[in-house]
């Protein structure tokens, strides 16, 4: 619980960890955010061809013998009170920490479920080459804690498919963390980033001395 509670309130790094258990060990690597921004390859971005049924989701999730898909199983994981599991997996109770706008919400139906890095900027950014088997392991990524996250869906719907060059959480303490994240998850998945995207990143970075990135490279 308390492990909960300090990923929901304040995240000084980004802690990522292998996709499976069963996966090859990859070593994980911690850097200073503003180094990890220089590892990003800088590319030109391309939406054609894009379709958001391109990334299958939610599929059965970590486990699937537990009824849950992954949307629930990180609502759960994410819980700073859990909810009471019902049948089919609905969601009672609960509360959650929304860290984009610092919002408490009591029911599971408030939050989204944002991939970090959404399927259309990914897709500019590499995603586009994949297979779709991989495709779908990055849409239910849950081996790295940065990967989805429960936001209000207030906040979510507002971010869209917009990078750190046309959004930021409305909390301006947490763009440390924010960035972080989404560095950690590009660095995680070999996607690259425009001039642009970098530039907005390097900004935030010069004010976040003190923020590392810990990220390991998906299989």
């Amino acid at each position: 619980m308390l492990t909960t509670v300090l990923r929901g309130l304040a995240a000084a790094s980004v802690a990522v960890l292998p996709l499976t258990a069963s996966s090859p060990a990859s070593a994980a690597e911690t850097l200073p955010l503003a180094e990890a921004v220089n590892r990003l390859p800088v590319e030109a971005e391309s939406r054609d061809g894009y379709d958001r049924d391109a990334f299958r989701h939610w599929n059965t999730g970590d486990d699937p013998s537990d009824g849950c898909n992954t949307r629930a199983e990180v609502l759960l994981d994410e819980a700073v009170e859990p909810p009471t599991v019902g049948p089919r997996c609905r969601l009672s109770g609960g509360r959650w920490w929304s860290y984009y706008d610092q919002v408490w919400v009591t029911s599971a139906s408030g939050l989204d479920i944002d991939h970090m890095v959404p399927l259309a900027e990914s897709w500019d950014s590499g995603a586009s080459a994949w297979t779709a088997q991989r495709r779908e392991a990055y849409a239910n990524d849950q081996g790295a804690e940065a990967s989805l996250v429960a936001a209000t869906a207030r906040s979510n719907r507002s971010k869209s498919d917009q990078d750190p060059a046309q959004w930021l959480p409305p909390a301006a303490e947490v763009h440390c963390r924010y960035a972080a994240e989404w560095v950690a998850t590009k660095l995680r998945w070999s996607l690259a980033a425009d001039e642009t995207e970098v530039a907005a990143l390097r900004e935030t970075a010069a004010g976040c001395p003190d923020q590392t990135v810990t990220y390991e490279p998906a299989v």
